[in-house]
């Protein structure tokens, strides 16, 4: 059986300079893992928290270590403004939790939304959007290896959750499919792990992912504290891990999908940033607010 966890970075607060803190991408996704795998790969990530908090080492008590959370704006904080030491701690973290992931053959998957400067964000419609997506894509893999799944997603708040749980469950039975269900978990020594595999945010969606988005989509913001060119190493050295580390599949039609999916209704540039900065692309040209559907999501959503 496989696990799918899935968290957010991000919120749905409106990118506007008299926010200079507001996220200005939210990512939604996670990783997917055997659930043979889920014991070792939760010591093995208690041994990196220990490496990254050298005085959990002290701890005499299990749970001390599995409740002490790394938060992930101090980790980004680290690489924005931190000294040479704390910034090699954060990479080092990163590095250690990408090779966690492949050691255990984990798969990615994600949807990451580009905010537009002023324009309104639908959190609760985006989320619930990303999460069908990424139980489709959780759905294929299923059917790729023949095998059965639950979907863990990290607790909100009850009135949050229940919309995402009613809508992976709509999917599922308008598709006819019986091998994966959904549930919503507290964090705990199972979802630990996952909680804290993340770009720079205590959560499963995949790592590196919301300061890369930052860099790669919204470099000309800068008056936003994210859109930092301090987040180039992160792209630069763990953009191509994250590409192999992505579950894609062919449509019947042969199209590509799942993987990390990037909407970028602000400049419309591609994807393939998030996996490296490539080859030179042009300037980013800013495409008006577009007009929203009855749920509040841009057109063609």
């Amino acid at each position: 059986m496989y696990l799918c966890y899935i968290d957010e970075a991000g919120n749905g607060q409106t990118l506007d300079p008299a926010r200079p803190d507001a996220p200005p991408v939210l990512v939604v996704g996670g990783f997917t893992i055997h659930d043979s795998h889920i014991k070792q790969l939760t010591w093995d990530f208690l041994n990196i928290k220990k490496t990254y908090r050298p005085q959990l080492r002290r701890s005499l008590h299990l749970s001390e270590v599995i409740h002490t959370e790394i938060k992930g704006s101090d980790v980004r904080k680290d690489v924005r403004v931190g000294n040479r030491d704390q910034r090699r701690a954060a990479m080092l973290l990163v590095d250690s939790i990408l090779g966690l992931l492949q050691r255990y053959h984990a798969r990615l998957l994600a949807r990451v939304w580009v905010k537009q400067e002023g324009l309104a964000f639908n959190e609760t419609g985006v989320y619930s959007t990303s999460v069908g997506s990424l139980t489709e894509t959780f759905q294929a893999q299923l059917l790729d290896c023949h095998s059965r799944g639950v979907m863990v997603l990290d607790s909100r708040t009850k009135s949050k959750n229940a919309p995402n749980v009613h809508c992976v469950t709509t999917r599922k039975y308008r598709a006819g499919a019986t091998s994966s269900r959904a549930s919503s978990s507290r964090r705990s020594s199972g979802t630990a792990t996952p909680t804290h595999c993340s770009s720079s945010r205590t959560s499963s969606s995949p790592p590196c992912c919301f300061p890369i988005a930052c860099h790669a989509y919204l470099s000309d913001v800068t008056w936003n504290v994210h859109c930092d060119d301090a987040y180039r190493p992160l792209r630069e050295e763990f953009g191509e891990r994250l590409k192999k580390l992505q579950f894609r599949y062919q449509d019947p039609v042969g199209k590509w999908r799942g993987g990390i999916v990037v909407s970028d209704r602000r400049t419309a540039r591609p994807p393939s940033l998030m996996f490296g900065p490539g080859r030179p692309v042009p300037p980013a040209v800013v495409i008006p607010a577009q007009q929203t559907d009855g749920d509040g999501l841009p057109s063609g959503v």
